[in-house]
């Protein structure tokens, strides 16, 4: 049997012929023979299509400002396993994974577990154990199959609902919501950062008689013109710091987690809010770094919806030189989507295949060929990513940005290039 951290993910990569198999029965029969209890005396689950890791990065941070014992359990990682699971605000050591994991293993008695179903209950086991006031549970895929719906949520919160992933969770925002509201339990509030969710989430709460807050009915978020920004409900008005994360999204993202604390109905002093918001930090959220005078930004956004945002914030924070976009993404993304959404804000693209990505890599010339826009699909093309990040960091000068964007396999390979980081338990990306 396995030893170390990175020879148990080696392990577990294994156990199931497939990456992703949706449905509950497999891991529910695991966790009833392994006797896990409840994560926290509180939990909140976190679905939707982007933003969800941004929403638990703020949850998080301002629940521990209040002074709350957390813990947070998110996916993919970017440079290191370990970031999947922190408690109180650090990550899982080797040893409690590696433990972790054996426990699932011992338990499962032959049952075939994807990597993040091993993942998600060796997660819930060191939760159980780590006497948490708070469980913040980010959804893998959809929702209502997703290994985390084993747990009942006290508050559910539905940050998006784009299209993504449309071959597990339908061909529409109404079929995807109905999936992500499927976190939703009966008379609990669900928290809806979209002003205008998809109706089927709507119906969903309603038929389970849980409360929807929604944000632009229910709480409001505003900048301010002196700097900073306003978040209000009715008869509660916060002055707070702008977010270390950027982007304009985030001001949603940040809103919708205060929303979710305040459903909680624990204490929250306003001043462990503003810490909280000032606090958050998230890699791969349109990160800056320096590369010899030029400004590289590294996005982990792979959808449609992620780009149009990225879009606003380049319109927002032009450059005096030019723009670059290094463009990885994987085979089961809507390329075109992505590229359509950005290609006004860009001067020059650097197309790279994502060969480490396994199954679901994509060649680069594939990738071109599933280009409508003819000037892109004529960009810079490269079999290998690293290769590309290092043409396009040779090619862009002082004044220019440099945004590398597409996959978690993208951002990361910018972020060990760029920081020198190295790791001895990245493991599998899984979900």
């Amino acid at each position: 049997m396995p030893d170390t951290l990175p020879e148990w993910l080696a392990y577990i990569e294994r156990q199931h012929p497939r990456a992703i198999e949706m449905g509950l029965d497999r891991v529910r029969e695991v966790a009833a023979r392994m006797g896990l209890g409840r994560p926290a005396r509180r939990v909140v689950t976190v679905a939707g299509t982007n933003g969800k890791g941004s929403t638990v990065a703020f949850i998080e941070a301002i629940a521990r400002a209040a002074g709350l014992r957390v813990g947070a359990y998110t996916s993919p990682h970017l440079l290191d396993y370990r970031e999947r699971v922190r408690i109180d605000g650090a990550d899982a050591g080797d040893a409690a994974l590696a433990q972790a994991l054996a426990a699932v293993e011992a338990a499962r008695n032959g049952t075939p577990l994807t990597y993040f179903e091993f993942g998600t209950l060796a997660a819930l086991r060191l939760f159980e154990r780590a006497g948490l006031d708070l469980a913040l549970l980010e959804v893998g895929l959809g929702g209502r199959l997703d290994a985390t719906n084993l747990v009942d949520a006290d508050v559910a919160v539905i940050t998006t609902v784009d299209l993504d992933h449309q071959e597990w969770l339908g061909p529409d925002r109404e079929a995807i919501g109905l999936e992500k509201a499927g976190i939703v339990r009966a008379w609990k509030p669900v928290v809806l950062g979209e002003d205008d969710p998809p109706a089927s989430v709507l119906r969903h709460a309603y038929a389970l008689g849980a409360p929807a807050i929604r944000a632009g009915s229910d709480f409001f978020f505003e900048p301010l013109a002196a700097g900073g920004w306003r978040w209000r409900e009715l008869g509660h008005v916060l002055e707070l710091p702008s977010p270390a994360l950027d982007a304009p999204v985030q001001l949603r993202n940040a809103a919708t987690a205060i929303a979710a604390l305040h459903a909680l109905d624990i204490e929250l002093p306003d001043e462990a809010v503003a810490r909280g918001v000032a606090a958050a930090r998230l890699p791969g959220r349109l990160q800056a770094l320096r590369h010899h005078g030029v400004e590289v930004r590294v996005d982990v956004g792979h959808n449609p919806q992620a780009a149009r945002e990225v879009a606003a914030w380049l319109r927002a924070n032009r450059v005096p030189g030019r723009v670059h976009v290094l463009y990885a993404p994987l085979a089961d993304k809507d390329v075109a989507g992505v590229v359509q959404a950005l290609a006004g804000e860009v001067d020059q693209w650097w197309l790279a295949g994502t060969p480490g990505a396994g199954a679901r890599g994509l060649a680069v010339a594939d990738l071109a060929a599933r280009l409508h826009d003819r000037a892109v699909a004529r960009g810079a093309r490269f079999d290998d990513p690293g290769v590309a990040l290092d043409a396009v960091l040779a090619a862009a000068v002082a004044g220019d940005r440099v945004l590398v964007f597409g996959s978690f396999h993208a951002a990361e390979l910018a972020l060990r290039r760029l920081r020198g980081a190295d790791s001895e338990a990245g493991g599998g990306r899984g979900v």
